[in-house]
C-alpha cells in the first residue's frame, strides 16, 4: 500500500499479550496504519487492506476446514475398509 507502513510486532505488543480471540489481529500495526491515514486516499487504502486481510483469513480458515474434513473422510474410509 503506498503511503502506509506495514509494521509487524508479533503476538505480544508493548509487553501486553493479546487475548486469544484477537491473536490474529495486530492492534499496534492497525493503530499505526490508522494514525498514518491522514487523507482520504490513505484511509481508503487502509479500508481495502482490512477487507483484503479479513478475506484472506476467511479463505485460509475455509481451506483448513476442508483439509480437516478430507483427512477425516480418508481416515474413516481406510478404517472402514481395513475391518472388512
Amino acid at each position: 500500500m503506498p503511503g502506509l507502513r506495514n509494521t509487524l510486532c508479533g503476538k505480544a505488543c508493548g509487553g501486553r499479550e493479546m487475548r486469544d480471540q484477537d491473536a490474529g489481529f495486530d492492534f499496534h500495526r492497525y493503530r499505526q496504519l490508522l494514525a498514518e491515514a491522514d487523507d482520504e486516499t490513505k484511509r481508503l487504502a487502509l479500508i481495502d487492506l482490512l477487507i483484503n486481510e479479513r478475506a484472506k483469513e476467511r479463505l485460509e480458515a475455509q481451506r483448513a476446514s476442508d483439509r480437516d474434513a478430507m483427512t477425516a473422510t480418508t481416515i474413516a474410509r481406510v478404517l472402514g475398509t481395513s475391518r472388512a
